[in-house]
């Protein structure tokens, strides 16, 4: 499914060959994410980021831009907890340039000092925005209560205090911990020219040497807890969010766990969606997601609600919880979620850009991937008993942290403690 490549200096290179497609997506993977960030530095991961699009020591920001979209490509970036990544997806015939921009970019960033002040102020704008929407801040609140303290239960985003602060001798200091050849992978999916692009990696990278990385430990997780906060806001709409302390990318339930979110928010036909949309009328949207990282992961569930109804819905909720961990699911049900999960991933991998991520994710967390029939037989061994167990790790009273924005009546905080058992 994929090839992997690795330079004397630890610079990895990863294709995964798609012959009948006309486009090609690169990706360049950095190994550093928010979790690394002491308190101060919090969101210079997310910046460097940003800062990385505004121009080389041989381009322009302009240049860059026009470069990739001038030949009918796209151009992002996005940072994580735990890795950031840069991507160009293009014709494949323009491999060799996506790579060239994408290697410049990284191995020569200008760092500008006007454009620094200029994105502190624009990153700064987009804190603000986030913090508008309550759909997209419970989701900091919650992670604030799960993880105290912990550079996880930090925005991503950083703080408008913390961003201000940064100066370029903290980019050049941070990129020169982590920005080193063997904490950078180059993954490649589509019509791939191996020669070309493994003879470009050499020219770009085999120069650099190899860089002692630093401070790539974090302090481990494994504590479960319970938390409950009401934010009070003038909203159109309550949001309310329940998190669970969860397992870990490579614990052995993570496939019950995928199957456990689809049952329960993971599309329209899911439990949650049924009971609470379909079947009360409490909500619009509601869905559940999974995040795991190396050493934990946590289970949310999230639905926009009439303020008047975050009572109903949190007991709603609760109810379908206690259902899925005292009976087993169906067999039928159980049947359409391993073929909803099967059928995503084999749908995602289609697409070049998909492909890419999905591997570069694999390759940067778990240092490989493994293959896709593998993949889909490990989803199919979960059994009924499996989903029931995880439920039953997951959903304890010990560990439900509930977070909520909006215009909650009097006394809604009680009332929300019964019904969590809090």
């Amino acid at each position: 499914m994929y090839k992997i490549k690795k330079l004397r200096n630890g610079f990895k290179i990863i294709t995964s060959e798609m012959p009948h497609m006309d486009s090609i997506a690169v990706g360049l993977w950095i190994g550093v994410g928010s979790r690394y960030e002491t308190k101060r530095l919090c969101g210079i991961s997310h910046l460097a980021e940003h800062m990385l699009f505004k121009g080389t020591h041989t381009r322009s920001a302009s240049a860059l831009k026009e470069a990739i979209e001038g030949k009918g490509g796209s151009f992002n970036g996005f940072t994580t907890e735990e890795m950031t990544c840069f991507l160009v997806k293009m014709p494949a015939n323009y491999m060799e340039l996506g790579f060239d921009i994408l290697s410049d970019m990284v191995r020569n960033p200008a760092l500008d000092e006007r454009e620094l002040e200029k994105e502190k102020y624009v990153i700064g704008e987009e804190i603000k925005m986030y913090r508008d929407q309550p759909a997209q801040h419970v989701f900091d609140i919650l992670s604030e209560e799960m993880w105290p303290g912990e550079a996880l239960g930090r925005p991503i985003l950083g703080y408008e205090k913390t961003v201000k602060s940064f100066k370029r001798k903290d980019l050049i200091s941070f990129m020169g911990r982590y920005y080193s050849p063997e904490n950078i992978a180059c993954v490649a999916c589509g019509k791939i020219n191996q020669k070309k692009l493994y003879s470009a990696a050499q020219n770009l990278f085999s120069r650099s040497g190899r860089a002692k990385r630093e401070g790539l430990s974090y302090k481990r997780l494994t504590r479960k807890g319970k938390s409950l906060t009401v934010f009070r806001k003038k909203t159109e709409q309550a949001h309310l969010t329940l998190g669970f302390h969860s397992i870990n990318r490579s614990h052995k339930a993570r496939y019950a766990i995928a199957l456990l979110h689809i049952i329960l928010g993971g599309n329209m036909s899911s439990r949650l969606f049924d009971r609470l949309r379909e079947e009360k009328a409490l909500c619009y949207d509601i869905s559940t997601a999974v995040k795991k990282y190396s050493d934990t992961g946590a289970f949310v569930i999230h639905a926009g609600i009439a303020n008047d109804k975050m009572l109903d819905a949190s007991e709603e909720i609760i109810k379908e919880l206690e259902e899925i961990r005292k009976n087993l699911v169906m067999p039928d049900e159980l049947e359409r979620a391993k073929e909803y999960a099967k059928g995503q991933l084999l749908l995602a991998l289609e697409d070049t850009g998909s492909r890419m991520v999905w591997l570069g994710e694999k390759i940067m967390t778990e240092g490989a991937a493994l293959p896709i029939r593998e993949l889909l037989r490990n989803i199919e061994k979960v059994s009924a008993e499996d989903v029931r167990k995880t439920a039953n790790i997951v959903f304890c009273n010990n560990n439900l942290n509930f977070a909520a924005i909006g215009r909650a009546q009097k006394g809604v905080r009680k009332k929300l403690k019964g019904i969590l058992n809090l």
